[in-house]
């Protein structure tokens, strides 16, 4: 069966616990005791994140860097190994992680909602962010240039809303989620035919939570 968004008067229920704000920093000190609250675990809490030996020494601080340092390496190459697909990009910013969605490669081209395709990799990212369950992540729309910045702000929020409620069907716990609709603001093409295309999409920002 095609997947569909479920009715837009549901998507409450769907993203209860989730903040609809950008993720800094301030933000995520904020967020901590109700992500912990919610069953969230920390990344230096977290077993299995293959910390090399020599962390048994030295600074606490630079001790939980270097482990939070390679969890998000091993997230990052298993993001990248599983997305290699047009109009999808995996990218590092700092200790980040950073998954470019070009529009077309999730949605359908003439609708407001999630494609086949979409469904498809969605439910690969999930998979994966369910494994490294120690992250927040921030999901964010973006528009090409439009006149009518209202109308570019409320697009770029459905498309974000859109891929939340569907990684919240697929177990992503929503303490986790920051929500955010920029519309035309920061693209990273040119605002020709071509570069519109690219404007248009979902950034997935994945941080980790310590």
């Amino acid at each position: 069966m095609p997947y569909h968004s479920p009715n837009r008067a549901t998507w409450h229920t769907y993203l209860n616990g989730a903040s609809f704000t950008d993720m800094t920093e301030i933000s995520r000190v904020a967020k901590r005791p109700v992500y912990l609250g919610a069953g969230g675990t920390l990344v230096t809490a977290t077993a299995g994140t293959d910390a090399p030996a020599t962390m048994a020494y030295g600074d606490k601080i630079s001790n939980d860097n270097a482990i939070a340092t390679n969890y998000m390496a091993n997230l990052e190459f298993a993001l990248y190994d599983a997305l290699r697909k047009p109009g999808i990009s995996v990218q590092r910013a700092g200790t980040d992680v950073v998954v470019i969605l070009v529009r077309d490669a999730v949605m359908e081209l003439n609708v407001a909602d999630i494609s086949e395709t979409g469904d498809d990799t969605l439910k690969t990212i999930a998979k994966i962010l369910n494994k490294y369950d120690a992250t927040f992540i921030e999901i964010a729309g973006y528009t090409d240039a439009m006149r009518d910045a209202n109308a570019a702000h409320a697009l770029s929020m459905d498309m974000a809303q859109r891929v939340a409620v569907h990684m919240a069907q697929h177990d992503i716990n929503t303490a986790r989620m920051f929500i955010v609709g920029r519309g035309a603001a920061r693209p990273i093409a040119a605002q020709d035919d071509i570069g519109r295309l690219t404007n248009r999409r979902i950034e997935l920002r994945i941080a980790p939570a310590r």
